[in-house]
Formats: C-alpha cells, sequence, structure tokens
C-alpha cells in the first residue's frame, strides 16, 4: 500500500517552529494541495496533537501533525504536482546548481537573492525549478531544509519520500552538522566562543524578524571561529550553528556587536564596510554532512559566490582556512538523546514525591 493511503504522524521540526499549518504543508509535503488541507480540517480529519486543527492554525516544534490518507487523487491535485513547466533557460540554471547527486539525493549550491521557497510576493524561487531536476519516471524531488533569500551555499534536496524522511529527522535530531563562512564587522574579542541566547519573533514584524528573548525565547547555540582579522576592521569567521532557528546566525552575531556585512536587516548602517566591499549578505553555507539513507554520509562544499570571494581577496584572506574540522555531534543534542533526558528527569521527579509521600506517612 502507498503511504500516501495511511495515516501519517510527522513531527513538527525546530524549522518550523511557529509557521502556519498550511506552510507547514507547502514545506513539507507540497504535493497536498491546499484545497485538500482544507476538505481534512472541515471533515476533522486534520489534527495536531490529537486536536481538531485549521489551515491557518500556527503550530509549535515538537508537535505532531496526523496526516489523513491521501485516497483516490482529484486530477487538479496530479496537475498541480506537475508543476509549471520550465524554460530551457531555467533547467540550465537549476542544473547549474548542482554539486553533487545520486538517485536518492541532490546537493545544490543555491545562489544569493535566489529565494528557497515561495511567498505572497515571491514568484521567483528555488522550489519553483526543481521540476529541472526531475529524473526519467522518477517523483519531483522535494526539500528538506531552507537558506534564507540571501544566504547562498549548500542546500540538500531529497529525490523520493523516503530519502525526504530521513534527511528531514536528520536535521530535526540534530545529527547533521554544517558550517557558514562569513566575514563580520570587527574582530570578536575570543577567537573560539559558543554563543547561547534564545530567540524568538520579534513581536509587530509578522514573523519576519527575530530578536533575543531570554525569557519566551527558544534556545539557540552556535559556536564561531575567527579564522583572519583585517586589523580591526573585519574578520573571516567560520560559524556552526547547533540548533536551526530563522536567522539564528544572523541575530547572534549582532547580538555580540559583530553584525555580517551587508546584513542591515540586524547590525543596521554598522553593517556595512566603505570601500569596493559588497553591500550583499556575507553569509555562505560552505559545508553540510549528513548521514545518508543508504548508509555512509553525503559529505559536501559549495564554492563562495563571486561578491564573498572578492571581498574575502580584497581584505586578504585565504579562503581555504575556513575549511574547519567539524563538530562531533553529542547524543545529548540529538532528538533521542533529548528525549531520554527528560524521561530520566521525569523518572527522578516521580522518586522524589515517592520518597516525600512515605517520609510524611513515617512522621505520621
Amino acid at each position: 500500500m502507498n503511504a500516501a493511503d495511511q495515516v501519517r504522524q510527522l513531527r513538527v521540526s525546530s524549522e518550523d517552529d511557529g509557521i502556519r499549518l498550511d506552510r507547514w504543508f507547502k514545506r513539507n509535503l507540497p504535493d497536498v494541495t491546499f484545497g485538500q488541507i482544507s476538505r481534512w480540517a472541515r471533515t476533522g480529519q486534520l489534527r495536531v496533537d490529537g486536536k481538531r486543527a485549521a489551515p491557518g492554525d500556527r503550530i509549535e516544534a515538537g508537535q505532531t501533525v496526523r496526516i489523513p490518507p491521501r485516497g483516490e487523487e482529484a486530477p487538479a491535485a496530479k496537475k498541480e504536482r506537475a508543476g509549471e513547466i520550465l524554460s530551457d533557460d531555467e533547467v540550465d540554471y537549476v542544473r547549474s546548481m548542482v554539486i553533487e547527486e545520486d538517485p536518492a539525493a541532490i546537493v545544490l549550491n543555491k545562489p544569493p537573492g535566489l529565494a528557497t521557497q515561495g511567498g505572497t510576493k515571491t514568484k521567483d524561487h528555488l522550489d519553483r525549478l526543481l521540476g529541472g531536476l526531475v529524473a526519467e519516471g522518477a517523483a519531483r524531488p522535494k526539500l528538506v531544509h531552507r537558506l534564507d533569500k540571501d544566504t547562498s551555499g549548500v542546500l540538500l534536496v531529497a529525490r523520493t519520500p523516503r530519502a525526504a524522511a530521513f534527511f528531514s529527522k536528520a536535521f530535526s535530531g540534530r545529527t547533521a552538522r554544517k558550517v557558514y563562512w562569513a566575514v563580520v564587522v570587527g574582530v570578536p574579542k575570543i577567537d573560539d566562543g559558543m554563543i547561547d541566547l534564545p530567540i524568538a519573533k520579534q513581536p509587530g514584524t509578522g514573523g519576519e524578524k527575530m530578536h533575543l528573548d531570554e525569557e519566551e525565547g527558544m534556545k539557540a547555540k552556535t559556536r564561531y571561529r575567527v579564522i583572519e582579522r583585517a586589523g580591526n576592521r573585519a574578520a573571516f569567521v567560520a560559524l556552526e550553528p547547533h540548533t536551526g532557528r530563522t536567522h539564528q546566525l544572523r541575530v547572534h552575531m549582532a547580538a555580540i556587536g559583530h553584525p555580517i556585512v551587508g546584513d542591515g536587516k540586524y547590525g543596521g548602517q554598522d553593517a556595512f564596510l566603505t570601500g569596493a566591499i559588497s553591500r550583499k549578505l556575507h553569509l555562505h553555507a560552505r559545508r553540510l554532512r549528513i548521514d545518508h539513507p543508504d548508509g555512509g554520509r553525503i559529505d559536501a562544499t559549495a564554492e563562495a559566490p563571486e561578491h564573498l570571494a572578492a571581498t574575502l581577496a580584497a581584505l586578504g584572506f585565504e579562503a581555504q582556512a575556513g575549511d574547519i574540522e567539524l563538530d562531533e555531534v553529542k547524543f545529548s543534542e540529538t532528538a533521542e538523546g533529548k528525549r531520554k533526558a527528560v524521561s530520566a528527569a521525569a523518572k527522578s521527579r516521580r522518586k522524589e514525591r515517592r520518597g516525600e509521600r512515605r517520609g510524611r506517612g513515617r512522621r505520621e
């Protein structure tokens, strides 16, 4: 039986925290139409953590979305899945991004300025172009994670539903490892540091901007390492996100007083260098290492975009020096490790309560 003909329970990843339920479907199950989602909601089949849900409901990381059986597809759904017909230039464009590929995955080098997915005002995006990567007789590839529009670099796409589920679990479970290159304004006082500051959506921005929030923010950790410095003017840094919050690297570097060059959103005018340095965002996903569903690992690197390469050269930085060793994943950082830690803590509290009750009984 096809997986789409069975009830499925999918967990919301940290990357999807706070988004609308219909948006979550677009990101994770793009072949499910909005009409289908609405029908499921009207008939009570669409549920989050066991409760009836509507397409516009906001969901949270860790919640479970019930996916009802698809049943017989309507012709309109089949037509939507086929996607738009791409021009030869568009097919050549998306094919030029391919770093490596196999029957389960495609690794791309996403250029800066190209959105990963569409939106109300975004018609040109990578997701629309994925039809140009369809292999003969195969399903349309699916996104399993995202990069900001102005961030370039390694982006993984799954060729099969099985691979998509496997990779999504790896990202949400924190077993994937990523290294970003960035040029920041000024030079951090500590050459190798860990930024551990919680992040939340900034009120009044419609979720388009994040900010530090010690009380209600979600845990966010970033390791940074200074690779080289240009006096006190700027530094070339390698960044490793240990969590995957929206705009995490940009918010964290701005928070310690060293915004990423070109990041006016979080650094204001202080984020721009004078001279011939580009005003584009200087943030690039250099490397991704992730387990492969068929065994082994994918370990891919993406060449820096033209503006970042030019800035590195202009400031006298050696690009290859940024190829650092990856942090090894710790069991305590994985989803399984966290679940076991929570379970152990709950068990310990139950023992304490039993001990308190026995103590009261003896005193009486």
